[in-house]
């Protein structure tokens, strides 16, 4: 009798990571990579066009804020189990990944045989949380706004977004430019951007800049 393949579509935006991952999740039993995208907006137009039993992406990818890849992928294909494979490592993204819709949470950091096992338990289950994702969903993230930024943070946000330098943003808020620089670090960690471009992005649809 013949078995059903279960299909994967792959997201990251590094050619060697996604090769990476193709292969170990292709050493597993009827399990195959049919569809890769490098970008946000490459995996929510492919998924237009097929369906597969699971998506696994990256939430560090230039272009579209992951987080908002898998909330605009929940609200499309609201059956689809989405498994985030991140080097974020923060209570904070991980449950703002959840709460967007994400099934599964795993860091980059993880062995080999654990992206299997998450992979085959999202397959058979449709979720897969290890024991230090599943302390990070419980941990208490201090009251912030629904972006988990504080006021400070939209602040320094609002100014880079506006084309400032780490310089003339310190100079303005009377801070050095080292504490500037820990606050943008901070910044794109919480949201999971990784350049100013996709920062002026975000706070221009947040409305914390004129566009």
């Amino acid at each position: 009798m013949a078995h059903s393949v279960r299909s994967v579509v792959l997201a990251d935006d590094h050619d060697l990571v996604r090769a990476g991952i193709q292969g170990l999740i292709e050493l597993l039993p009827d399990v195959e990579v049919i569809a890769q995208a490098g970008s946000g907006e490459e995996l929510l137009s492919l998924l237009e066009h097929v369906r597969p039993d699971l998506v696994v992406t990256d939430i560090g990818m230039p272009g579209i804020d992951g987080v908002e890849v898998v909330t605009r992928i929940r609200a499309r294909h609201p059956s689809v189990p989405i498994l985030v494979l991140s080097m974020f490592d923060s209570a904070e993204m991980v449950q703002r990944a959840v709460a967007s819709g994400a099934n599964g949470y795993l860091t980059k950091s993880a062995a080999p045989e654990e992206l299997q096992h998450a992979v085959g338990m999202m397959l058979a289950t449709g979720s897969y949380f290890n024991a230090a994702v599943a302390r990070l969903l419980m941990h208490r993230v201090e009251a912030l706004g629904d972006d988990g930024l504080t006021d400070r943070q939209k602040e320094v946000l609002s100014l880079l977004a506006s084309g400032l330098s780490s310089k003339e943003i310190a100079f303005q808020l009377k801070l050095s430019p080292k504490t500037i620089d820990v606050h943008r670090a901070r910044i794109m960690e919480r949201l999971g951007l990784r350049d100013v471009a996709s920062l002026t992005r975000y706070a221009v649809r947040r409305g914390l800049v004129k566009p």
